[in-house]
């Protein structure tokens, strides 16, 4: 049985590797197709994409008790273009993930301090951070919807927490792309 605190690592490496991955899909579109106006709650992937990130900046922000406030959404689209967004993405992924490793029983009991519109919100970490790993699965979900719209194959998303060996293959060679491996993820060993 796995703790808490690890549980909460391996939902931020499931995340990168999502990410990861839609990004990757992401690569084989055209900057047309990828800014073109589809049907889901933002409207194109570039939008979508921004605003995964921009909520990311947002939380682990104040995951590092510096949170940001509502800074992180101005503007609205603060990559337009792909390259330099996939590469943001990626370093807050990446922080995501130190938070996380950096984890301790101790420190999920510390709230968390939002600032939201005019008020302060403080809550358990523990719950932050899966709020985060939700709106993100949400909107990762929309934006894969999306791709289904284009010439490029929405990649596999859903395999990450499966413990046999067909499915740690299917993960493997992502996982060596993102510096990750299983037993960094489960047993946290580096």
């Amino acid at each position: 049985m796995i703790d808490t605190v690890t549980s909460l690592y391996a939902q931020s490496c499931n995340n990168a590797l999502a990410n990861y991955r839609l990004l990757k899909a992401c690569r084989l579109l055209t900057s047309e197709a990828i800014g073109a106006k589809r049907t889901s709650f933002f409207p194109s992937i570039i939008h979508t994409l921004n605003h995964i990130l921009t909520v990311d900046w947002f939380y682990v922000s104040a995951l590092e008790d510096a949170c940001m406030g509502y800074a992180a959404f101005e503007p609205e689209i603060p990559c337009p273009q792909f390259e330099e967004l996939e590469r943001e993405q990626r370093s807050i992924d990446q922080l995501l993930m130190n938070v996380c490793a950096a984890l301790s029983a101790e420190r999920l009991e510390r709230p968390v301090r939002l600032l939201r519109d005019k008020r302060t919100i403080d809550g358990a970490r523990h719950r932050l951070l899966l709020h985060l790993f939700e709106h993100q699965i949400h909107h990762r979900g929309q934006f894969h919807a999306m791709l289904s719209g284009t010439n490029t194959k929405p990649p596999q998303l859903d395999e990450f927490f499966l413990d046999s060996p067909n499915e740690r293959a299917v993960r493997a060679d992502d996982l060596k792309d993102l510096g990750l491996s299983e037993a960094m993820i489960w047993l946290r060993r580096s």
